[in-house]
């Protein structure tokens, strides 16, 4: 029996939360953390930022998480439910495929709304962006210093996504690579002229981003 998980040390009785039933299910399977954040398609990083931030930090991590787990969503969300009176139907289970790279890329499109994880201190900071696909590389456009702005060299990931919580089903796709400062006045001005180059947030964005992929993976959810 694996001890990593949330309250095994003292052997005491452990909150209700996402993280200790995520590693409670996790136990029962014989699956280290590792493992099950292979399964899911994240680091093992991600995976604890997606137990500790719950549903509404990144829903379509935490359904690849559920199916990783082989439970059902709500479940892993709100914690196994009361049956009603007489009975009720089990509740339908996510089910994960992988995607390949390219399809990852189609996935992605031209330009969209995703979200950027960062090394920070004290914890990790995750945070919206609008992006863009230029190649087989992701850009986006924010404040330089500001919140979004990694330096020239970080590590960071990023997440796109298309999930029906109420149906349980979409895909994700996750980045994990290198922060690149783009300082090309010519490519500065080609990337601006593109669909969805205008930062929703508004306000000042004057530095230009590039993800240099080290690792693309994508999942299709469904049910059954």
């Amino acid at each position: 029996m694996h001890t990593d998980g949330p309250g095994a040390a003292s052997g005491g009785p452990r909150e209700d939360t996402v993280a200790t039933r995520c590693a409670v299910r996790r136990e029962q399977l014989g699956l280290t953390r590792e493992e099950l954040a292979g399964r899911a398609g994240m680091s093992v990083a991600y995976l604890g930022q997606v137990e500790s931030f719950s549903g509404d930090f990144d829903p379509a991590a935490l359904m690849r998480l559920a199916a990783a787990l082989e439970m059902p969503y709500d479940e892993l969300v709100e914690g196994p439910r009361e049956p009603a009176p007489g009975g009720q139907p089990a509740a339908p289970h996510p089910l994960l495929a992988q995607l390949p790279e390219g399809e990852c890329w189609r996935r992605l499109g031209t330009h969209g709304v995703g979200r950027i994880g960062l090394s920070a201190v004290p914890t990790p900071v995750v945070l919206p962006v609008n992006f863009l696909v230029d190649g087989r590389t992701v850009v986006y456009r924010t404040e330089a210093g500001g919140a979004a702005a990694p330096a020239e060299g970080d590590q960071l990931a990023f997440e796109a996504d298309h999930i029906d919580e109420r149906l349980s089903r979409g895909w994700s796709v996750l980045i994990t690579g290198t922060a690149e400062h783009i300082t090309d006045p010519g490519t500065v001005a080609s990337l601006s002229t593109q669909p969805g180059a205008q930062p929703w947030a508004g306000g000042k964005r004057d530095l230009w981003v590039r993800i240099r992929p080290g690792a693309v993976t994508g999942r299709t959810i469904e049910t059954r």
